[in-house]
């Protein structure tokens, strides 16, 4: 599972400056800026917009924690230049995380992507690999226990970073690392932070995974890591609709 905040009460409601993040993004994507390029000033964003500055301001900071736009004091805002292996500048498109299109398209990627990771940790995992797996479900799995939605978050990203590793594949390492980032942008901002509650699942689902991994079991491994993301996208598809047609 890959929900910021499992434990979130489902809410229709999305503050104003979300809502203004999202459109800056659009904006971006509509004016076809490209990594390093300037944006328009704050003023002219609330114009463009029709709304404060402030707003504007928190949905900067926003975008700039989730490293899409850089604010350069004295200079303005920028396009961030730092956008990984999956950004625009590499891939030929803006990943718009309020695009369901695109969110779909990120799960398709992941499940490329992880199923290869487990196929390949399950006849590469080193003792202290396997350790660091088990470990992270366990974290995972007390995070939703104890209902510390941070820890299992933090749990859920070591586990399949640690899966990544042990498949002793770099290239596998850094796609699992920023299909996780662009997907972390999609809830916070698309979202809202709230995608179900897949958490119990998940948990499950992770044990299943690394019990195959364990074994050495290479088709058990992909299954298990396919039916992960598979219900972790029914979640988010679950998620929109009851957004969309409350």
């Amino acid at each position: 599972m890959d929900a910021e905040a499992a434990y979130a009460p489902p809410a229709s409601y999305r503050p104003g400056y979300e809502l203004v993040a999202e459109r800056i993004l659009q904006l971006i994507a509509e004016l076809e800026l490209r990594p390093g390029d300037r944006m328009p000033t704050e003023n002219e964003l609330a114009g463009r917009m029709g709304t404060s500055r402030t707003v504007v301001r928190e949905a900067v900071k926003i975008l700039s924690a989730l490293g899409r736009v850089r604010a350069h004091k004295g200079r303005g805002l920028y396009v961030a230049d730092d956008e990984g292996m999956l950004g625009s500048s590499r891939w030929g498109g803006f990943f718009m995380p309020t695009d369901l299109d695109h969110v779909y398209m990120l799960f398709e990627f992941r499940r490329v992507q992880e199923t290869a990771a487990a196929r390949h940790a399950a006849t590469r995992a080193t003792p202290a690999e396997l350790r660091a797996i088990e470990v992270a479900a366990e974290l995972c799995k007390q995070g939703h226990v104890t209902r510390q939605a941070a820890l299992f978050d933090r749990g859920d990203d070591d586990f399949h970073l640690a899966i990544a590793a042990a498949s002793h594949n770099q290239f596998l390492v850094a796609a699992v690392r920023e299909a996780r980032r662009l997907q972390r942008q999609s809830n916070i901002i698309g979202l809202h932070g709230a995608v179900g509650d897949h958490a119990a699942e998940a948990v499950q689902e992770h044990a299943a995974i690394y019990r195959a991994i364990r074994d050495g079991d290479e088709d058990a491994a992909a299954a298990a890591a396919a039916v992960h993301v598979d219900r972790t996208l029914e979640d988010y598809r679950r998620e929109i609709q009851r957004r969309v047609f409350g």
